[in-house]
């Protein structure tokens, strides 16, 4: 799979493929179901299959701190649709020159004279060029002008409600790990590098793994039991704080994680971290004594819920996947100052 970042990195080879535009944030069993899609028509016409998306993503460079919260980051995203299908990924800096095309001028420089795509599937709801001018009824007419197929996107649905990024982040949110990796078709995760932090951990008997977010607004916040796999393969429970750390003080929000009965050096390695429940929001407290106290009981209520809950073992799909925060706490509102986004009820195409 072939990673193109910009229309300047296009060369000649890449012209003639079937495409498709859009976020693809988590690429979920919908997505992958407009791969499947672009497959058949690929396979057909004995061409490849070509992803287009943007970065920063349209919503988050109008909305700032206010866009939803990602998924997938660019990396995990074109290592999904690699997965999923893709033989190329197109990312198209999202700036003021590329905001400022109108319709028209998109699909003549980014489809045709850039990609010389000959067929292209996309949601009949799907919106583009300055002012969102541009729909499928352009991209119909404009196919027919010059010479290229144009067929919108299969919804598709689960238990009778359509697979959405909107609809997943609402399951994040709420602890329902189970529904949102039936929507997901995997477990939801985030990885990183351990880095050096303020070893604070250790100094409370707590010592955790500290992995940087990127300052964005999160689709995870809070305390939670966790699986971590580490760079050896091993998978191991734990307890994990996702957000701003509010009792200590952070300048950027960070995935801490406690791995239970555990003594090694993580720092240099990447993790691979499951949330499995919600134990409760990020709270601040009143000195490092009540926080320690705080951390005691959340570690013994993750330990009962993965006695609880057995599983196959090295095995990260049958990981147990609450699909209720564990208790009354775990819906107490977050009082970090971290940003928070504002609700959004679509998450564009597709």
């Amino acid at each position: 799979m072939e990673l193109i970042r910009g229309l300047h990195n296009l060369r000649e080879a890449h012209r003639g493929c079937v495409a498709t535009i859009g976020n693809f944030d988590g690429v979920h069993r919908g997505h992958r179901a407009i791969l499947d899609q672009l497959r058949e028509r690929a396979r057909r016409l004995g061409l490849p299959v070509t992803v287009v998306v943007f970065e920063p993503q349209p919503r988050e460079f109008f909305a700032g701190d206010q866009a939803p919260p990602r998924l997938t980051r660019l990396r995990d995203k074109v290592d999904l649709l690699a997965e999923a299908g893709a033989d190329r990924v197109l990312c198209l800096p999202f700036n003021d020159a590329l905001r400022g095309l109108t319709a028209r001028q998109f699909v003549e420089r980014v489809l045709i004279e850039g990609l010389g795509v000959r067929h292209l599937v996309v949601g009949d709801d799907f919106r583009f060029g300055c002012d969102r001018s541009g729909d499928f009824a352009l991209l119909q007419r404009m196919g027919a002008e010059k010479g290229f197929g144009v067929e919108h996107t299969r919804t598709f649905v689960l238990d009778g409600e359509r697979v959405s990024s909107t609809r997943i982040r609402t399951l994040l949110a709420s602890g329902n790990f189970a529904q949102a990796r039936r929507m997901l078709g995997r477990p939801f995760r985030l990885s990183g590098r351990v880095v050096p932090d303020q070893k604070l951990g250790r100094t409370i008997g707590v010592p955790t793994a500290n992995l940087p977010l990127l300052p964005r607004p999160l689709a995870l916040r809070g305390v939670y039991a966790v699986m971590t796999t580490l760079a050896d393969g091993r998978t191991l429970p734990g307890v994990a704080n996702v957000g701003w750390r509010p009792t200590v003080g952070s300048r950027r929000p960070v995935l801490e994680v406690h791995l239970f009965d555990f003594d090694g050096d993580l720092y240099g390695q990447r993790l691979t971290v499951t949330p499995c429940a919600r134990l409760r929001g990020e709270l601040s407290f009143d000195g490092l004594e009540a926080l320690k106290r705080q951390i005691a009981r959340d570690q013994q209520r993750a330990r009962t819920f993965f006695a609880e809950c057995p599983r196959a073992p090295e095995t990260s799909d049958t990981l147990p996947l609450a699909s209720a925060p564990l208790a009354r706490e775990a819906a107490i509102p977050d009082t970090s100052d971290g940003p928070r986004a504002a609700g959004c009820d679509d998450d564009g195409h597709p």
